[in-house]
């Protein structure tokens, strides 16, 4: 019998990843880590800077009406997802990267640019410094209350990991239960955050949902 695949992400892209697990066959357990929600920011003055960088789906998302302002930048977006999620407000994505911020940071360098906005969540692994000329807050991530049942249910799973938060979360939650559960994570960068003791754990070599499902099968069997 295949392991359960735990989907710890918040929503909505909970019930979005819990869905296309079942839809892979498997059995899904859904349970956000955390809820995340837009929070008050102030649009700055657009022409001080010469691209907009987002490190999650979630800034775009959760910005509100305000981001419109800066419509007029060039988009350089973590992921897939976070593109996608920029082009539905509306935003020109001028670059994909991989799913690392660093790197991210280093392509808008390798091409010249100086003064680079910063649109991310409260708790944030990019900071300002060389061609990060500000970053700005736009929406939080707040833990949601775990019960220990919820935590027992997760014995002989698959977990999902999205981001280093989720890692850090899962790995303080389970303790040395970690020792019966397998990790497909999104990146190398959260793989390392969770640690070691794990059953098994596998790194997404593209920071797609698609492929982290097809990893979390392959742990499953």
């Amino acid at each position: 019998m295949s392991r359960p695949v735990a989907v710890l992400r918040p929503e909505p892209g909970n019930a979005a990843t819990a869905d296309r697990v079942e839809a892979a066959g498997l059995t899904a357990i859904r349970l956000p880590l955390f809820e995340v929600r837009g929070i008050d920011w102030t649009v700055p003055d657009p022409t001080d800077f010469d691209a907009l960088i987002l490190t999650s789906a979630n800034a775009p998302r959760l910005a509100g009406p305000r981001i419109d302002a800066l419509a007029g930048l060039p988009v350089f977006a973590v992921g897939p997802a976070t593109a996608a999620a920029a082009r539905a407000r509306g935003l020109t994505v001028a670059a994909t990267g991989d799913g690392d911020g660093a790197e991210l940071v280093a392509t808008l360098t390798e091409r010249g640019f100086t003064r680079a906005l910063l649109l991310a969540g409260r708790e944030r692994r990019v900071h300002v410094g060389g061609v990060v000329a500000e970053a700005i807050a736009v929406y939080a991530s707040d833990p949601l209350p775990i019960v220990p049942s919820a935590i027992d249910a997760l014995a002989g799973c698959v977990a999902l990991l999205h981001s280093t938060r989720a890692a850090q979360r899962l790995a303080e939650l389970v303790g040395d239960a970690r020792a019966g559960i397998r990790l497909a994570t999104l990146s190398e960068a959260v793989a390392a955050v969770a640690g070691r003791g794990w059953d098994g754990i596998a790194a997404a070599p593209s920071p797609d949902d698609t492929t982290l499902i097809a990893i979390a099968r392959r742990l499953a069997d």
